[in-house]
């Protein structure tokens, strides 16, 4: 069996603990505890506790993306896509995605909602995974809705009953809101 690189057991063990409890509340000596790397390799592959937090949101854009691409891959209809996307939200709300882990809300959302100033390279970070979602919806739906306006309308719609779903999911605990949200959708 293959070891992972402590550069990658580094960022692991970082996203799983950034993601559960939050950025600010884990320090880096946490880090270096339950990875197990001593602190100089951490900071032979990271110049700081920012740098392993942009490479951790990297690490969750890429495995979310790629698990989210694989669930909602099948576009020979609006409704099946629609379907995909709420019935993949529901699978990870309801701690049924190996991939993803255990929910605990949105990565992107909680980790801007520490950092306030909207220039910091880490909210931009979250920002462009919010990007490659509505790019992806267009991408699905573009051959499907010639008319550009209904297009954008619906990508709207799926981006606002995405994140509702999961912010209703995590803040007020409704394992049930991807479900709605499919409801709510399929009538567009």
């Amino acid at each position: 069996m293959k070891q992972i690189d402590k550069r990658q057991q580094l960022v692991n063990t970082a996203l799983k603990l950034f993601y559960k409890k939050g950025i600010h509340a884990v320090g880096i000596n946490e880090i270096l505890v339950e990875s197990g790397v001593a602190k100089k390799t951490l900071y032979h592959h990271f110049t700081s506790k920012e740098a392993l937090i942009q490479a951790c949101i990297a690490e969750r854009d890429h495995s979310f993306m790629t698990w989210f691409i694989q669930k909602c891959n099948d576009n020979s209809s609006t409704e099946i896509f629609i379907k995909q996307v709420f019935d993949a939200l529901d699978e990870w709300i309801n701690d049924k995605s190996v991939v993803l882990g255990s929910f605990s809300g949105c990565f992107f959302v909680n980790s801007a909602a520490e950092y306030s100033d909207h220039q910091n390279e880490i909210k931009k970070l979250c920002l462009q995974h919010k990007t490659h979602i509505k790019h992806f919806f267009e991408q699905q739906l573009e051959p499907l809705i010639p008319d550009k306006n209904q297009l954008n309308s619906l990508v709207g719609l799926l981006l606002l009953l995405k994140e509702g779903c999961i912010n209703c999911a995590h803040v007020m605990g409704d394992k049930q809101s991807a479900l709605k949200a499919k409801a709510l959708a399929l009538v567009f």
